[in-house]
């Protein structure tokens, strides 16, 4: 730990924190983000969704359960993570311990982030600097490594160095061919992957049916199958114009169910006419509380989002499906009519509750 070399967090509009470096040591710009949950650091990490930005854990002890291998399952999906790789481009702790112990890990957190060349910073106020994001907002930052050479926010021809909301997030880290799951298992599924946990997937197989995995701007219009599904994915659905038209054609050609998490949530509310704007710091936890529509039925739910659908602008044959206890924002969509719903929770969690896993149930029923 006394080999540690000096970090720097900046934020944008100047404000600096001082610590020392844990993980790769490189420099970094993205979107400073923060999570509130107590666990799952590893989840959050490979996560596709938190592609282009850093990470901020408010809890303040990272590290002490160590990471668990990455190894594959029978059908290719990790064993213990949400993606194939880290996908966050930097993570910012209070503390973190290099000590770890849990029965699954097999190297400290820090090893695991300078293997997949992923900054880290520790030993900063990450209750201050949380303050500072829910106050003003989101904003983009950097971290500079002592000795090494520093990044502008405002470097030409560099996307990383853009803003957050000006690159197309999801095509970096949607597949890039069909992918076919338990095929001849049953019903036909097509997920349209806009970055897609491996845990959706795990719920989906878990049920029994056949899941075709298609790139973002895959046109599956002409396919034959049972139930659509839209994925999570990251950053700013405004950039996923060709997404939105393919879906927009699939529902006025086919009454087939559709079933929308996350990005799917704000894609299928596009696709029916709604607005999306950005929440202020976003929804990023373990302890979300939502109300179903229609009832006081609450559930705990997990969510990674910073964009959410203006609920005032959906056309009269659709309808919330579920709202924010905290601020009143939108959580789900559904038509009146036909079966097309979505959750902009996470009903899989992993890491978080389970709530509300019953929905992918509701989803199989109507195929």
């Amino acid at each position: 730990m006394n080999s540690m070399k000096k970090a720097t967090l900046i934020l944008n509009d100047g404000t600096a924190f001082q610590g020392l470096s844990f993980g790769y040591e490189a420099p970094v710009v993205g979107e400073v983000v923060f999570c509130t949950a107590m666990t799952g650091y590893p989840e959050s990490l490979t996560d596709p969704s938190y592609a282009g930005q850093l990470l901020v854990m408010t809890y303040p002890l990272v590290g002490n359960y160590g990471v668990p291998p990455l190894t594959f399952e029978a059908d290719g999906l990790p064993s213990y993570m949400e993606g194939n790789r880290i996908y966050a481009k930097a993570l910012i702790v209070a503390d973190y311990s290099n000590q770890y112990s849990h029965w699954a890990a097999r190297l400290s957190l820090g090893d695991w982030l300078k293997a997949e060349r992923v900054p880290a910073i520790t030993g900063i106020d990450t209750r201050r600097l949380t303050k500072i994001l829910r106050e003003q907002g989101v904003m983009m930052g950097r971290i500079e490594i002592e000795g090494a050479q520093p990044q502008e926010l405002t470097q030409p021809d560099s996307t990383a160095c853009m803003d957050y909301g000006e690159v197309n997030w999801v095509e970096r880290v949607s597949c890039r061919e069909v992918i076919h799951y338990h095929e001849g298992a049953g019903k036909k599924v097509v997920l349209v992957d806009c970055g897609v946990k491996a845990n959706i997937l795990r719920c989906l197989l878990r049920r029994g049916v056949e899941v075709v995995r298609v790139p973002w701007n895959y046109d599956y219009t002409a396919m034959s199958f049972d139930g659509l599904f839209l994925a999570n994915g990251p950053g700013d659905p405004e950039r996923c114009v060709e997404a939105v038209d393919i879906l927009r054609k699939q529902l006025s050609n086919h009454r087939k169910p559709v079933f929308g998490i996350c990005m799917g949530n704000q894609l299928l509310a596009k696709a029916a006419g709604a607005s999306i704007y950005k929440l202020k710091y976003g929804h990023r936890s373990h302890n979300q509380p939502v109300r179903l529509v229609g009832s006081n039925r609450c559930f705990i739910t997990a969510q990674n989002h910073g964009y959410a659908v203006n609920a005032s602008t959906l056309p009269d044959d659709w309808e919330e499906l579920f709202v924010n206890m905290n601020d009143g924002s939108n959580e789900g969509v559904r038509h009146r009519t036909n079966p097309w719903f979505s959750a902009q929770f996470h009903p899989e969690a992993c890491s978080g509750p389970v709530d509300t896993e019953f929905l992918f149930d509701r989803f199989i029923e109507t195929l």
